[in-house]
Formats: structure tokens, C-alpha cells, sequence
């Protein structure tokens, strides 16, 4: 592993892509980190961190995604998430409008015009998104926040409320650009995709906070949260988090293979096709969208019936709030069922099997014991309805994981959120593309990749023979994003601001 680090800054174009990208993530932290202007943060985090549920809300999500920017006013506060939104919008669009789906189809030039209208619906996304948020903190926090009392944690907003809301919105939206344009920088001069990159780092942003509790569990005991912890829990949960990322990277890594035969054609004197190959269909197709729709989705109606029973007084709506509360066996239930739903809406508008076959079989493929066409389609949407149970079932015990542990066993949710849930499955993931990135340098250079044998030479001769990058194994995949994201975390802890 160290001798690939090493390798990784013997390369002169991989040395400069690293560098960059670590300039640009220093950017993006310090952005998140800087106070809106007339905004005072201190009282808006007092007043989040008295809430036990902020972890596993709405408000709780949405400030790790930012990597703590919207709890701390700063910004960054809209974080990248109002591009990944339009982003998502516009694909799922694709589907049912034909002039989207034709650009889509289109090549380079098509892509071009997506990405222009993604810029413009990022807009006015950021403007609706930055309205909302300057209204909540600057309009009047005492109703919009239950609980709230501005004589108990004091004034959030120093200046004048419209001539805040004004500011806010533009400077928001600017920032919402510029770690957009951030994330396309680190693509194209980079290493790995730049907007999950802006995206992990503020995952891990809360990576030394929970290292830090930890510590304190163990010296403090039950004075810290009323929650005591000695070393078998400690040696336990280390167990745990080691297995639970290593099922995250098996079951992101695991594939269906179809074999696929190309028929020959002779042209000339020339034969092309003739040769074998294989379809990778993943187990895991719909990735992490299915956890994030779910979570948005089963928050808004806890929210709406949590602020009409406070304000009508309507016990029953205040119950029902309550029961859909992480913890309560009717969260579980409708949140595994919108997982599973999500899945395969996701895999149903994403996955095509009719033009997979239509493509196969203009190129002279077929699958074999089955005929090109339509038998063919019927196979594949056969074949990935099965995989997407599997990669469903998967999803649903990844992100109760540590709900389940947080309300079993009282470990406090900045620690619990790192055993599974959005954010683990979305760090592993994006550590395991930009290790493959990595992987692809190293072994163009002739140098040691990050497999356990980059490469092998023969007894009776110093030829080199590289290994299959196909043939990348779980367990040897474990120990990267296990490194990158600690070397990450330590990043993260040096950027955060003091106290």
C-alpha cells in the first residue's frame, strides 16, 4: 500500500493531478467553513445540537452532505447538492420527455446541452433552496424551528432581515457555482469525479468529531451523553465497521456477467467478431439513490404532521409524527418498502433491455441458449429484476445499520452514521472509483498498483507480465478505502474550524 503512494508522486502528470485536487478540496472546506455575512452561527448550532434527532433527519442529512456548511450558515450552505438535484431531474426527465432523450443519445454534443441545461435549472433551484433557508433563519426561526427562543440562544441574524435574505440568496447561489465549477475542475485536471469527491469529503468532515467522542467515552464514561463505553464495545465496533465496509465493497464490486458471443463476418479478406465476451450486470444497479430518495420522502410527512399537531394542538397527528420517527417499527417498515420501491423504479427508468438487445444485435452478438430480439430483452429484465432483490435487500440492512445501533444500544448518532446509512456507502464507493483511477496510472507507468500483485516476474527472465485489473478481489479491495478515507479524515481534521 505505501509503495503505491509512493509510486503515486513518482508520476509527474498523476503528482500534478493530486496536488490539484487537494488544492481545490482545501477551497471547498474553507468555503464551508466562512459565516454568511450579518449571519451569527453559534446560536443556530446550540439550538440543532439539543436536538437528539438532528442526526437522523431531514436537516441532519442534508448537513452532512454540505459537510457541516448549513448548520454553520456558511457559504457553502446549499453545498453541491442543488446541482446533483437538477442533475437527477434532468435524467429522470429523460425518460418521458423524447427531446431530452434524443440529446441524451447525441454523443458529445448532446451531453454539452444537458450539462447547459443543468447549469440553469441549478439556478433556480439555488434561488428556491437559498429563499427558503434565508426566510427560515432571518423571517422568524421561533416558528419555523420548535423550540427555538432567541432569548435562550440568542440572534441569529445581526442585520437587517430583507437585506440578509438578499445577500444570502446571491452569495449562496455563487457558491453553489463555484463548487460546481470546483467539481468539474477536479474531473477533468484531477483524480476521480470531482462533485462525489466535494460530496465524501464532507461526509468525512464529521470523521474526527465522532474519533473525538469516542475518546471521550472511553475516559469519561457515562458523563459524556449518559452513554458509557469501555474496550470489548470498542474492539466490537471496530469488528463491525471493518465487515461492514468490507460487504459494502463486495456487494459494490459484485457483477452478473452474461456471456455474450459475436458471430463472424467477413468483409473482404478481413473476419472481424468471432470472439467471446460478457455483460456485467450489478447487483447494486441503482448505487445509493434509492437510500437518499427514501430518507427525503418519509421526512416531509413527519415534518408536516410534527407542525400542524404543534400548532392546531391535534394529539393524534403529534402520534403519528411520532411513530415515524427512526427507531419505531413503522419507520422500519416504510422505509425498507421505499428502498425497495426506489430500487427498481430507479433500475426500471435507467436500465434499457430492449436497446441492449437491439444494440447486441445489430453488432452480430447474442446471448447464448437465447434468441437475438426480444427473447433476449425478456432475459435481461428476467435476470437484473433478480439481482435488484439482492442489491435492494443489501440497501435496506446498510441503511437502518445505524439507526438500529443508535437507538439499541445508545451510541450517539455522529458515531453510529459512519456503520453504514448514506454516507458510508457513498465515501466507499467514490474511494474505490478514484483508486481504480490510481490504478489505471500506476499500471500504464509500469509501477505497483494497489492490488496485492501489481505485477510478476518471471524466474528465468525480468519480463513483466500485468495483471488483469478485472480481477480486483473484495478482500484485497478492503484496506483502500479503509486507508484513503482515514488519510481523508485526517485532512478534514486539520481543516475544521477550532472549537
Amino acid at each position: 500500500m505505501f509503495s503505491a503512494f509512493t509510486n503515486s508522486f513518482k508520476i509527474p502528470e498523476l503528482r500534478q493531478r493530486i496536488f490539484f485536487t487537494l488544492g481545490l478540496i482545501f477551497v471547498a472546506r474553507v468555503g464551508a467553513n466562512l459565516p454568511l455575512p450579518g449571519l451569527n452561527p453559534e446560536p443556530l448550532q446550540a439550538y440543532f445540537a439539543d436536538l437528539s434527532s438532528v442526526g437522523g433527519g431531514l436537516v441532519g442529512m442534508y448537513n452532512m452532505f454540505t459537510g457541516g456548511a448549513l448548520l454553520k450558515g456558511a457559504v457553502f450552505a446549499l453545498g453541491i447538492m442543488p446541482y446533483i438535484s437538477a442533475s437527477i431531474i434532468l435524467q429522470l426527465m429523460g425518460a418521458v420527455i423524447p427531446t431530452l432523450a434524443r440529446l441524451q443519445q447525441e454523443g458529445d454534443v448532446g451531453r454539452q446541452k444537458i450539462a447547459q441545461y443543468t447549469r440553469y435549472l441549478t439556478i433556480i433551484i439555488c434561488i428556491i433552496q437559498g429563499g427558503m433557508l434565508s426566510y427560515a433563519i432571518a423571517g422568524n426561526p421561533e416558528n419555523i424551528f420548535q423550540g427555538y427562543s432567541a432569548a435562550k440562544y440568542g440572534s441569529i441574524v445581526l442585520i437587517s432581515p430583507v437585506y440578509f435574505a438578499l445577500t444570502s440568496i446571491v452569495i449562496m447561489t455563487a457558491g453553489v457555482m463555484l463548487l460546481m465549477w470546483i467539481g468539474e475542475q477536479i474531473t477533468q485536471r484531477g483524480i476521480g469525479n470531482g462533485v462525489s469527491i466535494i460530496i465524501t469529503i464532507g461526509i468525512l468532515e464529521g470523521l474526527p468529531a465522532a474519533i473525538s467522542l469516542i475518546y471521550k467515552l472511553l475516559t469519561q464514561g457515562e458523563s459524556v451523553d449518559s452513554t458509557a463505553m469501555g474496550i470489548p464495545q470498542l474492539v466490537g465496533m471496530s469488528i463491525m465497521l471493518v465487515l461492514v465496509i468490507a460487504a459494502i465493497v463486495s456487494v459494490t464490486q459484485a457483477t452478473r456477467k452474461i456471456p455474450v458471443q459475436y458471430a463472424k463476418r467477413v468483409v473482404g479478406r478481413k473476419v472481424f467478431g468471432g470472439q467471446s465476451s460478457f455483460l456485467p450486470l450489478k447487483i447494486n444497479y441503482a448505487g445509493v439513490m434509492p437510500v437518499i430518495f427514501a430518507s427525503a420522502i418519509i421526512m416531509f410527512p413527519q415534518m408536516i404532521m410534527t407542525s400542524l399537531g404543534g400548532a392546531a394542538k391535534l394529539d393524534f397527528l403529534t402520534n403519528a409524527a411520532y411513530m415515524l420517527t427512526p427507531g419505531h417499527w413503522l419507520w422500519y417498515a416504510m422505509y425498507g418498502g421505499l428502498i425497495f420501491a426506489f430500487s427498481y423504479f430507479w433500475v426500471s427508468i435507467m436500465f434499457k433491455p430492449i436497446q441492449i438487445a437491439d444494440d447486441l444485435k445489430k453488432n452480430g452478438g447474442y446471448i447464448p441458449g437465447v434468441r437475438p430480439g426480444e427473447p433476449t430483452s425478456r432475459f435481461l429484465d428476467f435476470t437484473m429484476t433478480r439481482l435488484t432483490f439482492a442489491g435492494a435487500l443489501f440497501l435496506t440492512l446498510i441503511a437502518v445499520m445505524p439507526t438500529l445501533l443508535s437507538s439499541s444500544y445508545n451510541i450517539p448518532w455522529s458515531v453510529s452514521q459512519f456503520f453504514g446509512g448514506t454516507g458510508t456507502l457513498i465515501a466507499v464507493g467514490v474511494m474505490l472509483d478514484t483508486m481504480r483511477q490510481l490504478e489505471t496510472f500506476l499500471l500504464q507507468r509500469h509501477y505497483d498498483g494497489f492490488l496485492k500483485k501489481g505485477r510478476t516476474r518471471s524466474s528465468s527472465s525480468s519480463r513483466v507480465r500485468q495483471l488483469d485489473t478485472t480481477e480486483l478481489k473484495s478482500l484485497g479491495a478492503l484496506w483502500w478505502p479503509l486507508g484513503i478515507i482515514f488519510f481523508i479524515g485526517i485532512l478534514a481534521w486539520l481543516l475544521r474550524q477550532p472549537g
